[in-house]
C-alpha cells in the first residue's frame, strides 16, 4: 500500500512515514522531515530526545542527510 505524505512526512492519517529518500526528495523536505520527527514537546521528562542525542539538536545530527549525503538510517544507526 502506497500512502501520500505531505511535506512533513506524514500520511493522511498524521502519522509520520519513513524518512524522504535522498534521490527524489528536496534538501528542504528532509530538513522538515527531521524537524518533524524530532519536534521538541518542551518536557524532558516525557520526551528524551535531548538524552538520545546527548544534547545536540537533531538538524545538526542528521545534516548530512539533510544535505543528501548519507542515508537517514545510517545516522539513526550511530546514535543508537
Amino acid at each position: 500500500m502506497n500512502l501520500r505524505r505531505d511535506s512533513e512526512g506524514k500520511t493522511m492519517d498524521g502519522i509520520l512515514c519513513g524518512p524522504p529518500d535522498i534521490a527524489s526528495s528536496t534538501e528542504n523536505e528532509r530538513r522538515e522531515y527531521v524537524k518533524a520527527r524530532y519536534r521538541c514537546i518542551n518536557d524532558c521528562d516525557m520526551c528524551g530526545i535531548c538524552a538520545s542525542f546527548h544534547n545536540v539538536d537533531p538538524q545538526i545530527v542528521f545534516r548530512e542527510y539533510i544535505r543528501g549525503e548519507r542515508e537517514f538510517l545510517d545516522i539513526a544507526r550511530e546514535w543508537k
